[in-house]
């Protein structure tokens, strides 16, 4: 089963969410947040998988919330009991897409994705892997095209990449699963997930997001290239 928590100020959306979740028989609903705040002091006791996380709440919005959940800290077993934050919101705004991730987010969808996209992304992200809505991804792109390139110096793992893992991160930037990248590379899936898994070694990176956002913020990967 795989453990979902929920946080929104509104009681009419938990309520939502948790009767689609609950429709599915790998899902169960262990806690309700009202807010960022009641998240962080809930999460210990509720041992979610996933936090489904919404950006804008009163007292603490969701993108504090989901830097202090995701922090390691003495309080959470090893590395993989912290949970994985999906952020959630009506708003398609590129400075929560990339606050939220800079955060240690797994995951960003608006709110109005259909049901199905909502737990095929919960699965995902309880599997490890990262998720983010098409338009939340071409969102995040264009942000970061806006900010001057940082020095590769200050992602040091960058420098350590091999000629065929640059190959796959930069697919990788483009939103390719694995099994798109092993076609476009003419490579097994097994062998681009080695890669995959050794760039994530290398950029310290949490999922394939994390590991996107380093790629472009050190300039390796250049929006619309």
């Amino acid at each position: 089963m795989i453990r979902v928590m929920l946080v929104d100020d509104q009681a009419m959306v938990r309520t939502g969410f948790r009767m689609i979740l609950e429709a599915e028989s790998d899902l169960t609903v262990v806690g309700e947040a009202v807010d960022g705040l009641d998240a962080v002091e809930m999460v210990d006791r509720a041992r979610p998988d996933v936090v489904l996380m919404d950006v804008r709440m009163p007292r603490m919005d969701g993108i504090e919330a989901c830097q202090r959940i995701c922090r390691p800290s003495t309080t959470h077993e090893p590395a993989e009991a912290v949970p994985r934050v999906m952020m959630l919101t009506t708003f398609d705004l590129d400075d929560y897409v990339h606050a939220a991730l800079r955060a240690g987010a797994s995951g960003f969808m608006l709110k109005d994705a259909p049901p199905e996209q909502l737990v095929d992304g919960i699965r995902i992200i309880a599997n490890g892997d990262a998720l983010l809505a098409p338009s939340v991804t071409q969102a995040l792109i264009d942000e970061i095209a806006r900010r001057p390139a940082s020095q590769p110096d200050a992602f040091p793992g960058i420098n350590e990449l091999t000629e065929r893992e640059i190959d796959v991160i930069k697919l990788m930037a483009k939103g390719l699963s694995n099994a798109e990248i092993a076609s476009a590379l003419f490579l097994g899936e097994a062998t681009i997930k080695t890669h995959v898994g050794r760039i994530l070694a290398k950029l310290h990176a949490r999922d394939r997001v994390q590991a996107v956002v380093a790629a472009y913020e050190s300039g390796l990967v250049v929006p619309g290239e």
